[in-house]
């Protein structure tokens, strides 16, 4: 269920015209931390949450919603009113119907399943944009470096639940605009060694 679920949560960021960091700070909560909690929470647990017992995809695309709601709460200086969310839902989860009360709900339960730890510094976009605005500023050819299509990137790297397989975000970050830099700016414009500089003491953080 994780890809739909996913591909959900990024056509809902686009519908509420969220930030990037809207966006992937609640891929990085739902992805990377929530949905792999589930089965830790709810297994064994005969007085779990209705929304998480038994465990549908309606109550799951609840859940992308409310990362969405939180990460706004964190990042937005005028945060998603609930009922945007709500409204959005009404018009997209088409199993069930969910109240007001139910959004509110459900963000009780999507803060203790994470232990109510939602730090989203740590996440790959916030790497990312640190890295690109260096690039850009030390290379001419950075000019040509394609910020959408590096976001196109991120966005499939969650859906293909590959966020894992790399260290940390930062060198997933340091991936994601090496990647970028080879598919988007034309290979006779490849003077900037930009492999070996991602690798450079100076931006060790990254990699």
């Amino acid at each position: 269920m994780r890809l739909p679920l996913v591909e959900f949560l990024i056509q809902s960021t686009q519908e509420l015209d969220v930030g990037q960091i809207v966006k992937y700070a609640a891929l990085s909560l739902f992805a990377d931390r929530f949905y792999p909690s589930l089965s830790r929470s709810a297994q064994g647990n005969d007085k779990a949450n209705w929304l998480l017992q038994p465990v549908r995809e309606s109550n799951l695309q609840l859940f992308a919603l409310i990362s969405i709601w939180i990460s706004s709460k964190i990042h937005d200086s005028c945060p998603l009113p609930v009922k945007c969310l709500k409204f959005l839902g009404d018009t997209t989860i088409k199993e069930q119907h969910f109240t007001t009360r139910d959004f509110l709900e459900a963000e009780v339960v999507f803060l203790q399943v994470l232990d109510f730890e939602i730090g989203t510094a740590n996440n790959a976009f916030v790497f990312f944009e640190e890295l690109y605005i260096q690039f850009k500023g030390i290379a001419k050819v950075g000019e040509l470096l394609n910020f959408e299509a590096c976001m196109d990137i991120m966005d499939l790297v969650y859906e293909k639940e590959e966020t894992s397989l790399l260290h940390s975000s930062r060198s997933l970050a340091a991936s994601i605009l090496v990647a970028s830099y080879v598919i988007t700016v034309p290979k006779k414009k490849w003077e900037f060694p930009v492999l070996p500089w991602a690798r450079h003491p100076k931006l060790s953080q990254f990699v």
